[in-house]
């Protein structure tokens, strides 16, 4: 599947990672399969949330492949503008503005950046559930065809890979985290719990996806939309 990707899209493919176990993974399937390809960036969004662990895997990252991770940040002016009129803990106050804050740090940001990329690969699993469960292999469904080796892998059979291979590992895993993302968003989950429980812990029963991975019918208006839109019209404004 690496192979055929790095065929068919050659430098107009990018790897997009949280440097969680499974990017990693795809970081190195992939540098072991371009050594006489173009070279693939590696993309990851810093939002500026980022705990201090991840921003010491980037490093690791750099430091073993002989990279520069490319960090996508988000419009300060953005930032500020939310910040400004919802505070800046304003994720905590409702799923809307949890979401308005996820746009601003991330989906805008990356839209941004990957205008001029045709493919992208993730490290997105089916067993990891929620929307995940139906996640194909190669989706070529949105502007950028998304490709997922990983997805029919198991959590055992990253771990695995990672041990064998001697991959750097995330210093949040053994303080019991099992998704990674911003720091202020993502605690460490108990026994029992569904590997993504951790995200935006202090919700229930709601979608706990960031935005990046909506499906086309995410499209109708709803709160984030209005929120959105009121601050993008502040920040033109301004």
């Amino acid at each position: 599947m690496i192979q055929a990707a790095i065929s068919e899209f050659g430098s107009s493919l990018a790897i997009l990672t949280s440097f969680q176990r499974e990017g990693v993974v795809i970081v190195d399937l992939v540098m072991r399969e371009q050594v006489n390809s173009p070279k693939i960036p590696i993309l990851t969004i810093d939002t500026g949330k980022l705990p201090a662990a991840t921003q010491r895997m980037i490093d690791a990252v750099e430091q073993r492949y002989g990279v520069e991770v490319e960090r996508i940040r988000p419009d300060e002016s953005e930032v500020a503008a939310m910040v400004g009129a919802h505070g800046e803990n304003l994720f905590y106050d409702s799923v809307p503005q949890r979401m308005l804050c996820c746009n601003v740090r991330k989906v805008r940001p990356l839209a941004r950046r990957m205008a001029t990329v045709s493919a992208y690969f993730a490290g997105l699993r089916r067993e990891q559930g929620g929307e995940r469960l139906g996640i194909e292999e190669i989706d070529r469904a949105g502007t950028q065809v998304k490709i997922s080796p990983l997805a029919d892998w198991s959590a055992s059979d990253v771990e695995r890979y990672t041990r064998e291979h001697n991959l750097p590992v995330h210093d949040l895993y053994s303080a019991g985290y099992t998704s990674i993302g911003c720091n202020p968003c993502t605690r460490a989950t108990i026994e029992g719990e569904g590997e993504r429980a951790g995200r935006w812990w202090w919700e229930n029963d709601v979608d706990k996806e960031c935005g990046i991975h909506f499906t086309p019918d995410g499209r109708a208006e709803r709160t984030v939309d209005v929120l959105l839109r009121d601050l993008l019209t502040r920040t033109a404004t301004a």
